[in-house]
């Protein structure tokens, strides 16, 4: 029984070493879900090739990604989406830069889950704007991943919503991302 317990303290001594050990983390495959509430339809768009970077030490993060590798239920939601109101040609890449803030540092992170405040810019449809929310981080055999939920104004944005849809688009979406970060050599 001692072997076991002294073998489960020592798995989690290095775990907790490997993170520590270990500043900056990446993921290629980020997702991102907006999601719009309105009188007439939902609307839901999920994207899987999300770039994201976190950099432990210095308490940054940035993430970018593309418009048009956002997929709809309905190609002609996802063909209105980039053409008409995302400008995907014009404004191809959504971006955030930020630091998150937290009284005892990162580095300093164990197994468990964290949570952060984010502050930093949210470039959408070329458009940047302050951003600040919570966010959350988590440490687990030695991985990190990461996941937060904000609201975004349409209208923030310089995204015009013809009035013959208005009724279909909410003026504010919901934004889901979730992360799973791999290191970052």
């Amino acid at each position: 029984m001692k072997t076991i317990k002294t073998l489960f303290t020592l798995t989690l001594l290095l775990t907790a070493m490997a993170v520590q050990g270990q500043d900056r983390y990446l993921t290629r495959t980020g997702h991102i879900k907006f999601f719009s509430h309105a009188p007439l339809e939902d609307i839901e768009a999920h994207n899987n090739k999300v770039l994201s970077i976190v950099d432990l030490a210095k308490g940054q993060v940035a993430v970018d990604m593309l418009i048009k590798a956002f997929e709809f239920e309905k190609k002609l939601m996802q063909e209105h989406f980039n053409e008409n109101y995302m400008e995907s040609d014009k404004h191809p890449k959504s971006t955030f830069k930020g630091t998150f803030e937290v009284p005892d540092g990162l580095k300093s992170m164990t197994e468990g889950s964290y949570e952060v405040d984010v502050t930093g810019d949210l470039t959408v449809h070329g458009v940047t704007k302050p951003l600040s929310t919570k966010a959350t981080l988590a440490v687990a055999g030695g991985k990190l991943s990461g996941g937060l939920v904000f609201k975004v104004k349409v209208k923030d944005h310089d995204i015009k919503i013809p009035k013959v849809v208005v009724r279909n688009i909410a003026d504010e979406v919901e934004v889901t991302a979730t992360f799973d970060f791999e290191p970052y050599k």
